[in-house]
């Protein structure tokens, strides 16, 4: 994922209202071009602050890559956790959003109304488990009988649970504290619980600011914890062309960014609660740089989601196995370019 301070995720809970104002159309279609064909609206919820498509809404890039394909976006509603946004794509509410593959197949899990059209490989070095840099608590083991704050159902709960596993400790010896992950910060600096799940959005300005390292990392549990794109249903029918504009887009300028991840920070603001401080940056850049820039969804990927959802259903997260197959799209199957 990209190193951007996410918009308060009560905002993210209150999507459903602000994306139902922005309108909506079955396929997607706004108003007639200058040419006189119908224009294709792309809804996208709002980046932020930072990260390619910060920019490529500040400098109009994105715009002008969909008008290949006689599109355009609307930036609708904010970024934030997935759930939220997986039931806005089900209503007709938004066309793309991205979330982790946790959540992701929890929300499979529900009645869906997208599929997944691209991936990230997982970010081995910005999630992990966070604890204070004076707690007594050294070793995963360590964590039996201790309180862990985890947001439910995805990348927060996954890392714990994947944790507790490759170390042997079974999972009814910690305590899991259930909290969204915009409330966690106070909750955890002020020790009320002694460890904290999350990923890089979170653990940048804690790690940064907040005395703070990971106990164990993405990579040292061994996450499959991949980033995902979604796309409505019905938008992939009726537009294919646009989502491999868009997929297309995601591809050349995630790279762009993980050459020079300090040229997407701070986009619109240096100053707020969105922008990223100096003590951030370079923590940011860090776990950046050792990122990935979205792909195809290849075999290999497929298998990885399926232990995702194999172990989402081990360990009870879900009630059952989720066969996350029928819910992916090639995108390379799509074609490119304008019509």
């Amino acid at each position: 994922m990209n190193p951007s301070r996410l918009a308060l995720a009560a905002a993210a809970l209150l999507a459903t209202t602000v994306l139902a104002a922005c309108g909506s159309s079955a396929d997607g279609a706004g108003d007639s071009s200058a040419g006189g064909k119908a224009e294709v609206v792309l809804r996208v919820p709002d980046p932020g602050n930072n990260g390619f498509l910060a920019l490529g809404k500040k400098d109009g890039s994105l715009d002008r890559a969909l008008a290949a394909v006689h599109a355009k976006v609307a930036w609708t509603g904010s970024a934030g956790p997935f759930a939220p946004a997986a039931q806005a794509l089900s209503a007709d509410q938004l066309d793309v959003a991205q979330g982790s593959i946790t959540s992701a197949v929890a929300a499979l899990a529900q009645k869906p109304g997208f599929k997944l059209f691209a991936q990230t490989a997982p970010d081995g070095v910005g999630e992990g488990i966070l604890v204070k840099n004076d707690s007594p608590i050294r070793s995963v083991q360590d964590l039996v009988g201790r309180k862990v704050a985890v947001s439910q159902g995805g990348t927060s709960e996954y890392l714990l649970l994947k944790a507790l596993e490759k170390n042997g400790v079974p999972a009814d010896k910690v305590e899991r504290v259930y909290l969204r992950a915009d409330q966690t910060s106070g909750v955890f600096n002020s020790g009320q619980v002694d460890a904290w799940a999350t990923w890089n959005t979170f653990s940048t300005p804690t790690i940064a600011n907040s005395a703070s390292h990971f106990l164990v990392n993405g990579k040292e549990v061994g996450s499959d914890n991949y980033a995902v794109w979604a796309v409505r249903n019905g938008f992939a029918d009726k537009h294919p062309e646009v989502v491999r504009a868009f997929y297309d887009y995601l591809r050349e300028n995630g790279l762009k960014e993980k050459a020079d991840p300090a040229a997407y920070l701070n986009v619109f603001t240096d100053s707020g609660p969105t922008a990223v401080t100096p003590a951030e940056k370079d923590v940011a850049i860090a776990v950046s740089r050792q990122g990935s820039a979205a792909g195809a969804i290849g075999e290999g990927d497929i298998t990885r989601f399926g232990t995702v959802a194999a172990f989402f259903a081990d360990q009870k997260v879900t009630k059952q196995l989720v066969d996350v197959k029928p819910y992916l799209i090639d995108v390379d199957k799509l074609g490119s370019g304008a019509k």
